[in-house]
């Protein structure tokens, strides 16, 4: 995609009442069990892996507004062998990996009982609706080549 690509429609106004309800699993998925800012860190890691540049740098603006350290957000992408990430983060993002790469990757038991052992099933179940409603505003926002900002 060319970065000078103008946007296509507007997917929102056409479509308001679908815009309003991605919108609303937005807002629930960010005040459910699991804390804002690994909620935000799965957000910017879906966006990484799709390339979805809009929703990298909203995400990435979100962290940086939470007082989320640049270097730790910038080592995301390699976050495998990267040691800015807890146990518990680490379960979660392998498991958005997976999720986001349901073709190349199994969501087997085992990956499960790893994530199982660091979040319980309500905060799996949030995990899974932010995971799977970022890949739908990535492939959004790259299907109507959403414009990022050149300021933020």
């Amino acid at each position: 995609m060319s970065t000078t690509a103008t946007a296509r429609l507007p997917y929102h106004a056409l479509a308001p009442k679908a815009y309003q309800a991605m919108l609303d699993l937005s807002a629930a998925i960010k005040n459910g069990p699991l804390d804002v800012a690994l909620i935000d860190l799965v957000l910017l890691r879906v966006s990484q892996i799709n390339g979805c540049a809009y929703c990298v740098d909203l995400h990435w603006r979100d962290l940086i507004k939470q007082d989320a350290e640049p270097r730790r957000l910038n080592a995301l992408v390699a976050w495998e062998e990267s040691p800015f990430f807890t146990d518990k983060e680490r379960a979660v993002l392998r498991w958005t990996d997976i999720v986001t790469r349901t073709a190349g990757r199994d969501a087997s038991d085992e990956e499960y009982a790893r994530l199982r052992a660091q979040l319980g099933e309500e905060e799996i179940a949030q995990l899974g609706f932010a995971i799977g409603c970022m890949n739908a505003w990535n492939r959004l926002a790259i299907a109507f080549r959403q414009a990022t900002p050149r300021h933020a």
